[in-house]
């Protein structure tokens, strides 16, 4: 699965990298990003952080994913019709599971689904370079 967090302090790196200043609000939301785990919208990276400092704007919140996205150091996934969400660019490759009723966001490795997709880009006479593979799905109701 996803290797650990990357620092705050890389992500502070970054920033400074692109003349980006480093202020109290966006180290709370460096730390944030490093502490969840999840899969936040912009709008749920600003609640957690309003919830520590209350002087944080969306705008900076904004401003920050859009730096650390260019920079590589987070992806952006539009997963279905919601908000773009982010995680960490810094784990091994994995995949998703979409949960549509709760929106929950769940990594997995599928050696059997890799393997498959190499078969697949060989037989068509390619080599895959990069892929994404999103699975949107529901909780099996109990019959």
């Amino acid at each position: 699965m996803a290797e650990p967090a990357q620092p705050a302090q890389d992500y502070e790196s970054l920033l400074r990298a692109a003349g980006v200043r480093i202020t109290r609000q966006r180290r709370t939301i460096l730390t944030i990003l490093t502490d969840g785990g999840d899969h936040p919208d912009a709008l749920e990276i600003f609640r957690r952080a309003c919830a520590v400092d209350p002087s944080i704007s969306l705008s900076t919140v904004y401003r920050t994913m859009k730096v650390l996205e260019e920079k590589g150091a987070i992806h952006r996934h539009a997963f279905g019709d919601g908000p773009s969400r982010f995680e960490q660019a810094d784990g091994a490759h994995h995949d998703h599971l979409i949960d549509i009723d709760s929106g929950d966001v769940i990594e997995f490795r599928s050696e059997r689904i890799e393997a498959l997709q190499e078969e697949i880009a060989k037989e068509l006479g390619y080599e895959i370079v990069s892929h994404r593979l999103e699975l949107y799905a529901r909780k099996r109701r109990p019959r």
